[in-house]
């Protein structure tokens, strides 16, 4: 009787590097993180997957660990296109406590190094009704910046929403804070932006 034994023993050898290039490329859902703060590897928002581009750590007085952030881009869409009407998240997870009012106020500042006056001033009723819904903040808490196309950005604190404010021309402009030309942190921008 003839047996194929050795054939099938060839082919499974054969096939082992194919598995492997296949395994290496597949990618493999898992938490990314910094500074101890895990993140998801990617935020559902509605039908839409937004696998997570970049992470960073802002810092006060290059000593003071504030918070981490993750940003979340919808597929196709590069940092390059950030300020742009596309989807997108940022989720920042503090280290500190904060008071409500202190969004409001660092908010104010940064936006007025990177938007101009004219906008600033037709978008003030919408800023002031984002800053109205912070509240105060304790380590380990997380804030939810999320904008898509259509329906405006959700800003939520610890996954519960707190208000949607429509228009791209808000968060293209409150966006500015962490990725405009003067952002809030240049560290956490370029670690935001930087594909891991």
């Amino acid at each position: 009787m003839v047996t194929n034994r050795p054939y099938r023993g060839l082919l499974l050898w054969t096939m082992i590097p194919a598995i492997a290039v296949i395994l290496l490329f597949t990618p493999i859902a898992q938490a990314v993180e910094i500074e101890g703060i895990t993140f998801s590897e990617s935020y559902q928002a509605g039908s839409l997957t937004m696998p997570i581009h970049g992470v960073g750590l802002a810092k006060f007085l290059r000593t003071i660990k504030v918070y981490v952030g993750a940003l979340y881009l919808a597929p196709g869409v590069t940092p390059e296109a950030v300020l742009g009407d596309v989807p997108k998240r940022l989720e920042l997870s503090y280290f500190r406590a904060l008071k409500a009012g202190d969004f409001g106020q660092a908010a104010n500042t940064v936006l007025a190094d990177n938007v101009s006056p004219a906008t600033i001033k037709a978008l003030k009723p919408r800023i002031e009704q984002m800053h109205r819904l912070y509240e105060d903040v304790k380590p380990g808490d997380r804030y939810g910046l999320t904008y898509v196309p259509g329906i405006g950005t959700e800003l939520a604190l610890n996954g519960q929403r707190k208000g949607i404010i429509e228009g791209a021309d808000f968060a293209a402009a409150y966006f500015a804070i962490w990725f405009g030309q003067d952002p809030i942190n240049e560290a956490l921008k370029e670690g935001l932006l930087n594909r891991r």
